[in-house]
């Protein structure tokens, strides 16, 4: 098993361009798929939509198949830096770092110019706290 990619603030910040191509990339597909999914409505009816199965979907509308693995392999290209995506909704990436020797998370939404947030692995993006306690915090819609 490999180690864990830790990151610097710089490192993190620098890689901020790459990252945000991705996470747009993302969304956008994202809403593609939401048509897809309203153009099948009408055909399955719009009670039954939400238990049909992933290969069902992409049964009745193949699109689906190519917009899925799209955004798949997106999220891996994210991931294969060394940091998590963990949010299509807000656009979340986190960047494994050490603060005070405890292994946290910087945390990246999209939108943010800079990362100016961290949090604890145990409290996720509500626990988000400013990098320079000074700063005020930054409010975002979640």
């Amino acid at each position: 098993m490999s180690q864990e990619k830790l990151f610097r603030l710089a490192e993190a910040n620098a890689l901020l361009p790459q990252i945000e191509r991705r996470v747009e990339k993302i969304q956008r597909l994202a809403i593609k798929i939401r048509e897809e999914l309203a153009a099948c409505a009408p055909e399955c009816g719009e009670q039954a939509l939400p238990q049909l199965a992933l290969h069902d979907l992409v049964q009745r509308n193949p699109a689906l198949r190519q917009l899925f693995e799209e955004m798949a392999q997106t999220v891996e290209e994210i991931e294969r830096f060394g940091c998590h995506f963990k949010g299509l909704e807000l656009g979340l990436v986190d960047f494994p770092t050490v603060i005070d020797g405890e292994v946290v998370e910087l945390c990246w939404q999209y939108g943010e110019k800079e990362i100016a947030f961290y949090h604890r692995r145990t409290e996720g993006f509500a626990g988000r706290r400013p990098l320079n306690p000074g700063q005020q915090a930054t409010r975002y819609y979640h």
